[in-house]
This record gives C-alpha cells, structure tokens and sequence, in this order.
C-alpha cells in the first residue's frame, strides 16, 4: 500500500471509502478529559454506515479497558478490542528480539506492566536483576528512582524500547513533559538512543489493520510528527483533523514524510466528499479557494478548508520542485 505524496480526492465520504478507521485520542476523539465538538456525533455516523473503528493511541500508561471506559463515558461507545496501545506495540516490539521469558525492566504504568507480562516477559524493577530489556512510557507516577534505574539498565546493555517519543503530551490544562522528554533524561545519561514502538513508528498501525483485517484502512490524527508521519511510513492514507495539536498552517508547511492525504476541520470530515485541489495556471484551486507560491510569497484567494488545501497544494508542490517559500507569508488559517 501506498500513500500519495500530495493531497487526495475522494468522491465518497471517506468513511465509505474506507473501511477502518485508525482514529488517534488526545486531540481527535478528546482533548484531556474533555470531549471534542462533533466528535462522537461523527464516529458514531461512521459506524452506522458501516465504518470499523479502532482507537490507536501513543498512551501506554492505561489499560485498554480503561481507554474503552473513557470513551464510552464521553458517548463514543467502544469496547477494549477496540484499543490498540503503545504498550501493546511495545510488547510486541519486544518479542522480535528476545524470547519468552527474558527479564524486562519496565518504567511506566500498569499498561505497560500487564502488556509486557502478558507478552510472556518476566518484569522487574531494579538494575540490579540484569534485565535484558528496558521498556519505557509515560505515566505521571514516573520517578527519578525509576528513570535512574532505567539509566543503569542501559548503561550495562540493556535494550532500550520506548512505547513513543512524544516530546508533549496534551491535557485539558495545556502541554505537559510527554514520554519522550523522560526517554531524554535516560538517552542523556547513557547516550543510547532507544528504538520506539509508538507514532511516527508504523507498528502500530500495522498491528491494528491486522487484528482488524482491514483492507482500506485511514488513519485519523491531529499530529504531524506522529499521527500523520506514522501513516506515510506505513504507507497509508491520513486524515490530518484540526482540532489539537499541528494547525493548518503546520499543514502547509509539513515537510513530506509528515504530509497528510486529506484535512478537515474535525471528525465531520469523516462524512464528507473531498476535493483535491487542481492547478489552473499558476494556481491551484479547490471549491471557492485558491493558492499560489510565486517569487517564493504564498498568496491567498478565499477562506474556510479549501483554502487549507489549496494552500497546502501550492507550498508543496513549490518546495517539491526545489523552490524556497518564506515561511512568514504563510498565515494561520481558520477552517
């Protein structure tokens, strides 16, 4: 399977186009402990025309159950077979290259823990136990003991496997210190860079179309550098919804392997045709909108997401060609 590099068409609803949807959490189908506008409304209609969901999150602290329980409880009803977690990916990551059994010193929360050990590990907790693997992810119980102990592990040769890399995480309050920045407190006292099982990795995704045996899978995520870089390393079409953390102007300015192959404002872009934006001229043009790069500018004729697209069409296709574009006449663009 292969994704387009640019923008796609489709004349369908892209939740009868496709028949999976790999639907990211924070910032696609909540924000925190907060529902999104259209959210449920939008994945519930995708279901009834036939749409299979499955939620796909870089989160490896909780439980699937507990994953399942949370969306249920903001009117998006999901049972656990329908959460895939970095901490599954994590586990399975571990499997490629160690055998049942192995000592896995794990730092995270009882996600982490229960995937590991249902992977067939043995978890320990100290060092000292010469594990042959540490697994790392973000909970907020994390503690400078732990990231200490995963640092020795380490640095007597322990692989390395982070659930994700995610520098932020988001919450209700604004952004919070992600896995990533505590994976950075262990690579900068080993100086090991760890292998990722999470976004932008393709694992997951991969492991969720499989359980899905899905054939026309779409991945749905508001971050470029995971949602949306997972989905073209995998080579799958991605929707890029705005309703968390990259905007539309992060959009335009993606570099390629972070592109999406549709936008919407939010989830009501799962019910809706797309149009591809089409070159006339200099311009490039979609619905009322259109775009253009000349002499390095981007110039802007129109408004709403197909000025989105558009935009998006015209800066890549100028950069695609070897063009500089000046970041600074890129505006942010409502949808």
């Amino acid at each position: 399977m292969t994704a387009s590099a640019g923008l796609l068409a489709s004349d369908a609803p892209l939740a009868t186009a496709y028949d999976l949807a790999l639907v990211d959490l924070d910032g696609v189908a909540y924000k925190g402990h907060l529902p999104i506008e259209h959210a449920s409304a939008s994945l519930a209609a995708a279901r009834s025309g036939g749409m299979r969901l499955l939620f796909v999150t870089n989160n490896a602290s909780r439980e699937p159950e507990d994953v399942a329980g949370q969306l249920t409880g903001l009117e998006i009803p999901t049972e656990p077979d329908e959460v895939m977690t970095a901490a599954q990916a994590c586990a399975a990551l571990l499997g490629t290259r160690l055998d049942p059994g192995a000592k896995v010193l794990v730092v995270g929360g009882k996600g982490l823990v229960t995937a590991v050990r249902s992977a067939g590990f043995a978890v320990v907790e100290s060092a000292d136990d010469k594990p042959d693997a540490v697994a790392q992810g973000y909970a907020p119980e994390v503690s400078w003991t732990q990231l200490a102990e995963a640092a020795y592990a380490v640095g007597g040769g322990a692989w390395h496997v982070a659930s994700n890399l995610d520098l932020s995480l988001p919450t209700a309050r604004g952004f919070a210190p992600g896995n990533g920045a505590l994976v950075g407190a262990v690579v900068s006292a080993t100086g090991v860079p760890p292998d990722s099982a999470g976004k932008p990795s393709p694992t997951m995704y991969r492991l969720a179309v499989e359980r899905a045996e899905a054939r026309r899978p779409l991945v749905i995520g508001d971050r470029l550098d995971t949602d949306l870089a997972g989905a073209r390393a995998g080579g799958y079409p991605g929707l890029h919804v705005l309703t968390g953390v990259s905007t539309a102007r992060d959009a335009v300015l993606a570099e390629p392997g972070e592109r999406p192959s549709f936008l919407g404002a939010d989830l009501r872009a799962l019910l809706e045709p797309h149009a591809a934006p089409v070159r006339a001229d200099d311009w490039y043009v979609c619905g009322g909108a259109a775009a253009q790069v000349s002499d390095g500018r981007l110039r802007l004729d129109g408004s709403g997401i197909d000025l989105v697209r558009a935009a998006c069409a015209a800066v890549w296709a100028a950069v695609d060609a070897g063009e500089t574009v000046d970041a600074g006449t890129v505006p942010d663009l409502p949808a």
